[in-house]
């Protein structure tokens, strides 16, 4: 394919990079890549191994040493090069990210545009890396806070957003003052290889130190392991499952690395009676079967008022029926492929335990089969009618299937069923009614770190801080103040008088 030529992606690719050498062997582990949309091969990796781990990672720290003493507006000059460089790449970076991870082309671009409007968010931060300065108790002080660059950051990334959650991370941590160590997932590993060579070009002409941006292709088990356990790398950026998390999240804290994690979502929309229902559904179902339902903030639930149930039922699934499956490169189709067949083995595992616990499958739940499904990573989304406390419903499964959920009384109600999860990343409300919209955002309504009112769960700005609560990890990326995620924070204070005074009036004579 002629973009993949473009990007720099050949047939087999070393899997290791410090920005301007390649490491790796064919000797190495081959990972090959074929496409969810047709099933063709694309294009393999040989795997990085721990050996070829130490080599990037040594330089990405030597980077660090280098990097953190250049003034960070001249950093934000850097990331501004690195955006204007995806720009004139974002045509054929959007395909590949399509092609690998089988997103619709309108999501392969957005996910790259994503990139360039995170560089640009990153320079006007480059010169905002504000600390506060307090007044002292004592005679001729002065305190304030700064905020100093952390060290090498490791970005482990999921197959869902292949290259816009590195950037997210990546970005900020360069106008921090950081080095970046990049793992990405092994289903999509060809986007992350085009964008190292996107990344390489701006190095090369800028001189910047190599390792700056740095990346390593590899097993969770081996590089993986190596990363979280380096206390070279202070910070570590995980996106990808809960149970992953979990693991890697207690190895950091272990050597008192810090680490954001944005793990499991199990999102919902709730509807109440005075929603608008007609700018409601677009949102559900965008939500719902949006990159065949593999966003972390897919929507999963629809928690609706016993009111308007039968309404609502019948109104999605004539949109479910209207739905239209097959090539994501096509801008007619509405659904495109699961990442691969253990994704559709998770989709049909999961409705067979919603209906032993007693939910009723009301429409879809079917894979799709023949001329333009042949990769047999095509399902029909799926709608269920469950409760809330069936233990599926409980957890989140990566595919497009939504659990209908009936609620009674007022929304608190609602908002009680709407919490009553393990995970607490992003929430929704349609209603015109506004105290529930207010009690739905007060301290006792959502519990996710995202609640939005009368737009969906799915899609975010990079202006606002990403991240949710409870078994989502906790952690903020992107905009509002996450970049304080990247630094460590330093309080001084100076004594510009003639004498010692002891703070609280504390009294040392020698």
């Amino acid at each position: 394919m002629e973009f993949l030529k473009k990007l720099g992606v050949k047939k087999k690719n070393l899997g290791a990079s410090t920005g301007l050498k390649w490491y790796g062997s064919e000797k190495g582990e081959e990972l090959k890549i074929y496409s969810p949309i047709n099933g063709k091969y694309l294009a393999s990796v040989y795997q990085a191994d721990e050996k070829d781990y130490e080599k990037v990672a040594a330089k990405a720290h030597e980077a660090f040493l280098q990097w953190r003493k250049v003034p960070a507006p001249k950093r934000g000059e850097i990331v501004r090069a690195i955006g204007d460089q995806l720009r004139l790449y974002k045509n054929d970076l959007g395909k590949l990210v399509t092609y690998e991870m089988g997103k619709s082309i309108q999501e392969g671009w957005g996910e790259v545009q994503e990139m360039i409007d995170i560089c640009d968010f990153a320079v006007g931060q480059s010169r905002q890396l504000y600390g506060y300065t307090m007044h002292s108790e004592r005679d001729n002080h002065r305190m304030y806070d700064q905020y100093h660059p952390l060290g090498v950051v490791g970005i482990i990334s999921a197959f869902n957003f292949p290259v816009a959650v590195w950037a997210w991370n990546s970005m900020l941590a360069t106008v921090c003052g950081d080095s970046n160590l990049w793992k990405p997932s092994s289903k999509t590993p060809l986007t992350a290889i085009a964008v190292q060579h996107i990344i390489g070009d701006v190095i090369k002409k800028y001189k910047l130190p190599e390792g700056l941006f740095s990346l390593v292709i590899g097993r969770g088990s081996s590089v993986g392991e190596k990363m979280v356990n380096d206390n070279r790398v202070p910070l570590v950026s995980i996106t990808g499952s809960t149970g992953v998390g979990r693991k890697a999240a207690q190895k950091i804290a272990a050597r008192f690395g810090k680490a954001i994690l944005e793990l499991g979502g199990n999102n919902a929309i709730i509807l109440s009676p005075e929603a608008d229902l007609q700018m409601a559904l677009p949102a559900i179902v965008f939500g719902a079967v949006g990159t065949a339902g593999q966003r972390c903030t897919s929507t999963r639930r629809l928690i609706i008022h016993e009111s308007i149930y039968d309404k609502v039922k019948q109104t999605v699934v004539k949109a479910y029926k209207s739905l239209i499956i097959g090539s994501p490169m096509d801008q007619k189709n509405h659904v495109g492929p699961l990442i691969d067949k253990t994704g559709v083995e998770d989709f049909m595992n999961a409705l067979t335990r919603a209906k032993n616990e007693g939910g009723k499958i009301i429409f879809g739940g079917k894979v799709l089969e023949g001329k333009g499904y042949e990769s047999g990573c095509y399902v029909v989304p799926a709608l269920v009618e469950a409760e809330n406390s069936y233990e599926i419903v409980q957890e989140e499964t990566f595919a497009p299937i939504l659990y209908l959920i009936k609620y009674k009384g007022d929304i608190s109600n609602a908002i009680e069923i709407h919490n009553d999860v393990v995970q607490g990343l992003s929430s929704s409300i349609f209603t015109n009614n506004l105290r529930e919209a207010e009690q739905f955002l007060s301290a006792w309504g959502s519990d996710c770190g995202i609640a939005n009112v009368n737009i969906g769960t799915s899609g975010a700005e990079i202006g606002g801080a990403f991240g949710g609560e409870k078994e989502t990890g906790g952690g903020r990326e992107s905009g509002s103040d996450s970049w304080k995620a990247y630094m460590r924070r330093q309080t001084n204070t100076i004594n510009f008088g003639t004498e010692l005074p002891l703070a609280q009036g504390i009294k040392f004579d020698i």
